[in-house]
């Protein structure tokens, strides 16, 4: 008899994921002011991704940006399922707003970016999706594993600069289990203080899915330190 192909891959890539253990990353305090998304990179850090455009409502251009490290000692080598080098480097997002003569950083966070520290998991950072649209910054998530585990997600948050701090104003997730085909949608929109939340199949057309509307408690959306792995945020019940 032939065991399931989900027993065997959890078995062959349990050992695997396990052995792979990359070590702390250590992550900067960036520089208060600079005039471009590059001064506020430390020695060792790159400029992976940035976006320009209002979120702090005055109108006047702010930027955000994405930096990654390149430090050669956390890229290791890999010795079970995925790539046979992994570059487990932090990312670091940062937020400036507009001063006289440049920008003033109002937040950094490496946290809502996870460390590509999985084999098997596919890079979680979307360069596409890291854009400043209406007033507001997005970031976009996805969640797809090669071995050891059947979801598969994509996230995005919007976040807008409120009273000095990073907040997010919504939130939307898109869950599909590969071996049974079920769906789910979350959106949530910390402004309006409503959520929607969706079940279907990936046999069914997502715009016929019935919505169920519920009131989000919350009078204000987390701060981007306070959603912690944007992987793992949950959202509010």
């Amino acid at each position: 008899m032939r065991a399931p192909i989900a027993l065997v891959l959890a078995c062959l890539a349990g050992p695997a994921l396990a052995d792979f253990d990359p070590p702390p990353a250590k992550i900067p305090t960036l520089p208060e002011a600079g005039a471009k998304a590059e001064d506020f990179a430390p020695a060792g850090w790159v400029v992976e991704a940035k976006a320009e455009g209002d979120v702090d409502g005055d109108k006047a251009p702010d930027i955000a940006f994405v930096l990654h490290g390149t430090d050669p000692a956390l890229k290791i080598r890999n010795e079970g399922l995925g790539p046979d080098e992994v570059d487990t480097n932090p990312r670091i997002i940062g937020v400036a707003v507009s001063r006289e003569g440049g920008y003033r950083l109002v937040a950094q966070n490496a946290t809502l970016i996870p460390r590509n520290d999985i084999p098997t998991r596919e890079d979680p950072f979307v360069k596409e999706d890291f854009v400043i649209a209406r007033g507001a910054l997005k970031v976009g998530l996805t969640l797809f594993m090669s071995a050891g585990g059947w979801g598969m997600s994509n996230l995005s948050f919007l976040f807008r600069v409120r009273d000095g701090r990073l907040e997010a104003i919504g939130y939307d997730r898109n869950d599909t289990q590969r071996n049974s085909g079920e769906t789910e949608t979350v959106s949530v929109n910390y402004l309006s203080g409503r959520m929607s939340r969706a079940k279907g199949s990936i046999e069914s057309e997502p715009d016929k899915d019935k919505k169920v509307w519920t009131t989000v408690r919350a009078k204000r959306g987390p701060t981007i330190d306070e959603i912690g792995d944007g992987l793992d945020f949950e959202a509010p019940k």
